[in-house]
């Protein structure tokens, strides 16, 4: 009876999910050439070709997409098994603050692999602004927190770097009037630093609502009735970048940062582990933008 390696199963699943052995060794933190052994090791072990190399982007033959769907259950099966039956030793609570903008795509993916491994870990997630964030964790109210800002203070690591864009309504064009209209929550750590902008760019501009609701801005912003400023990564589908052409100030990169007490013990650390490999692992978000 020929066995499916479960080394080789995530190889496989971290070539086809990266689009190639180049990026996904750098996710296994593997050589490329140990990558590629095991993908060959598993067509052997199948008799099947797994990856069609023909092209300059490695793609998946048709054996390797029926593939994929299977080597998905098994990895995630084997790993709820081992969670299960290696949790006795780990139970309690994680508070984990996140900013609403970057919840997506990596934190789900990360929480549901943490749970596996550790099923009887609670981890509530707090969602609210980087502010508050530093408040809740200088408290003692979380235990790990990730923010955005321009650079990592006392403590911080940074996982990752991702412009921030003017946003507006999907063809929208109050961008062009002045005083220029903008709406961000009262907490949002890039309002201060979208203001200085523009005021050194010399633009005239007014604040048209004063909230701490992201869902009351961004419901304005796609009426466009005003502006505001989001992570390329987390431009929701309603909304998009906004092409200035130069007549508004370029925004800064901001800094995915990771701050908390990752010594407390064992599972916190894991859990920040698991945070910097899904930021590594995430693929590049091509934003919506202006025609």
């Amino acid at each position: 009876m020929r066995n499916l390696d479960m080394t080789t199963l995530r190889s496989f699943l971290a070539v086809a999910e990266q689009g190639g052995v180049t990026r996904a060794s750098q996710v296994l933190n593997l050589t490329q050439s140990a990558v590629s052994m095991q993908i060959k090791r598993l067509e052997d072990v199948l008799d099947v070709a797994l990856l069609d190399r023909t092209g300059r982007r490695v793609a998946l033959t048709a054996s390797g997409e029926q593939l994929l769907g299977y080597a998905r259950r098994i990895v995630d099966l084997n790993d709820e098994a081992v969670g299960r039956l290696t949790d006795q030793v780990y139970e309690g609570e994680i508070v984990l603050g996140v900013p609403h903008d970057i919840v997506y795509p990596v934190v789900p993916r990360v929480l549901k692999t943490f749970n596996s491994v550790f099923p009887r870990v609670n981890v509530v997630l707090k969602s609210s602004s980087t502010i508050r964030l530093h408040e809740s964790l200088d408290r003692g109210e979380s235990h790990v927190i990730l923010t955005t800002e321009t650079q990592a203070g006392p403590g911080g690591e940074t996982l990752a770097e991702i412009p921030l864009r003017w946003v507006g309504a999907l063809g929208g064009q109050v961008w062009k009037k002045r005083p220029l209209r903008l709406a961000f929550c009262s907490q949002c750590i890039f309002r201060p630093q979208v203001l200085r902008r523009l005021d050194t760019a010399g633009i005239d501009w007014e604040m048209i609502v004063e909230t701490e609701e992201d869902r009351s801005v961004e419901a304005l912003i796609s009426a466009d009735l005003a502006i505001g400023a989001l992570l390329e990564s987390s431009i929701p589908p309603h909304l998009e970048a906004i092409q200035t052409g130069g007549t508004l100030p370029e925004l800064s990169i901001q800094k995915v940062n990771l701050y908390g007490l990752t010594e407390r013990d064992e599972i916190t650390a894991k859990l920040a582990d698991m945070l910097r490999q899904g930021y590594r692992s995430a693929p590049p978000v091509t934003p919506r933008a202006a025609s």
